[in-house]
């Protein structure tokens, strides 16, 4: 008998009634045959109504039970899921994550897994027994649980499919992965599949639907995923290894990243020490700077950007201005209102002409934009919040992002079984 395992999300689990249609749509896979391994996240907004209750306990939680805190609304959905199964006539049975063997490691509440003792699981399974796992969530060598951080449900499930050697289906509030979110783009195509690291990529630029570490952790071990809406029928996308069709299209997909900070610095000694000095207080201070740029140095002056979320605002402007103390003219910009777009797809690497194509673009629709950067496989573009929409319409426009454009075919990824590895 084949196993499966399935990842619902919060709003897939929201509520009884939603747990119940969930029973009743995996009670329909075992009885077509199939084994399914669940993972599921906690209740809804769970995690944020707990988050402030322990800010209501306290100022500054202890990250340790913080942890044992969180940890309890994957496990509320688990054992909820699991009654209902049973109600459904599907022996089921519940498990915490050190129940089902998932060690972890890390600094709490962004931990990571090391490995899967899936012995206590494929005994459960061996007995017709589904498995409904908490996900979010692993034991230390301490015997501490640990939480794995935003998205830590996905990787999870895909860490498990990977142990057990079988596919991985992510059930959301979505029907799938679009070439640009359909709230920007009512023409957005949903992709039928998508390679590993065009996911990767677009959810690393700001796209929602994947925890990149879930789909690292698919690719190294060629876990298909498939990621489809929890109430629907459709197929949704398949996430794979790509096909040889690959080069045809320069761009896959539009990925938006908003609440964009750029810190500029202007008249800044180029002093090697003190530019080094900077960026590491900002790593200490778990600050994560996305793009930099930095002009050649003209009379012992350079002017340096650099980007990072809104939201570290007040911890930037207090480095920066210890930093540059001794600076003498330097001058600081601070702009709040910006959004990154990036175009990603394979195809880059190959096809030439994509950077000019966009280019072209916005200098005919005169949409401005502050700094750009490349990888192999993407370019993303500063701009003011304002410019997004035209900006997002005419790419997806020159680069047949509508749904009417025929979609292009990966080929699926080989599957290998595995008991127990090193997934960090």
């Amino acid at each position: 008998m084949s196993i499966v395992v399935q990842k619902y999300g919060g709003s897939s689990v929201g509520s009884i009634e939603k747990i119940r249609e969930v029973a009743a749509r995996i009670a329909q896979r075992v009885d077509s045959g199939h084994s399914v391994v669940v993972v599921v996240s906690a209740m809804g907004k769970t995690t944020n109504q707990l988050i402030e209750q322990a800010k209501m306990a306290t100022a500054d939680p202890p990250l340790r039970e913080l942890d044992a805190l969180l940890a309890t609304g994957e496990q509320a959905s688990a054992a909820l899921l699991a009654m209902l199964l049973n109600e459904e006539g599907i022996k089921a049975a519940s498990l915490t994550g050190w129940q089902a063997g998932i060690s972890a490691w890390g600094r709490h509440t962004k931990g990571k897994i090391r490995a899967i003792e899936t012995n206590r699981i494929r005994g459960l399974v061996d007995a017709g027994t589904t498995v409904v796992i908490a996900g979010f969530q692993g034991v230390t060598h301490e015997g501490d649980i640990i939480t794995l951080g935003r998205g830590g449900s996905d990787t999870t499930a895909v860490a498990l499919a990977a142990s057990l050697g079988c596919p991985c289906e992510i059930y959301t509030d979505v029907s799938g992965i679009y070439s640009v979110d359909p709230r920007r783009y009512a023409a957005a195509r949903k992709l039928e599949r998508i390679s590993y690291e065009e996911i990767q990529e677009m959810a690393h630029l700001g796209a929602r639907v994947m925890e990149p570490r879930s789909v690292e952790i698919g690719q190294r071990y060629k876990v298909p995923i498939m990621v489809a809406h929890s109430a629907g029928d459709s197929s949704g996308t398949v996430i794979g290894e790509p096909g040889p069709e690959i080069e045809m299209q320069g761009v896959t997909g539009l990925s938006l990243t908003e609440e964009v900070l750029m810190v500029t610095l202007r008249r800044l000694p180029y002093i090697p020490d003190l530019i080094a000095r900077l960026f590491t207080q900002l790593a200490a201070a778990d600050v994560l700077v996305d793009m930099i740029s930095q002009t050649s140095p003209v009379d012992g002056v350079i002017s340096l950007s650099f980007t990072a979320h809104k939201s570290d605002h007040q911890a930037i402007r207090q480095i920066v201005g210890e930093v540059i103390a001794d600076g003498g003219n330097t001058s600081v910009l601070y702009d709040s209102e910006l959004v990154k777009l990036s175009a990603v797809g394979l195809g880059m690497r190959t096809q030439t002409g994509v950077a000019a194509r966009i280019f072209s673009l916005f200098a005919k629709h005169r949409i401005e934009f502050l700094q750009v950067s490349t990888s192999e496989i993407s370019i993303s573009y500063t701009m003011r919040s304002q410019a997004a929409q035209a900006a997002i319409n005419v790419m997806a426009a020159e680069f047949g992002l509508g749904a009417s454009v025929s979609r292009h075919k990966y080929q699926d990824g080989k599957r290998e079984g595995l008991d127990q590895h090193d997934l960090v």
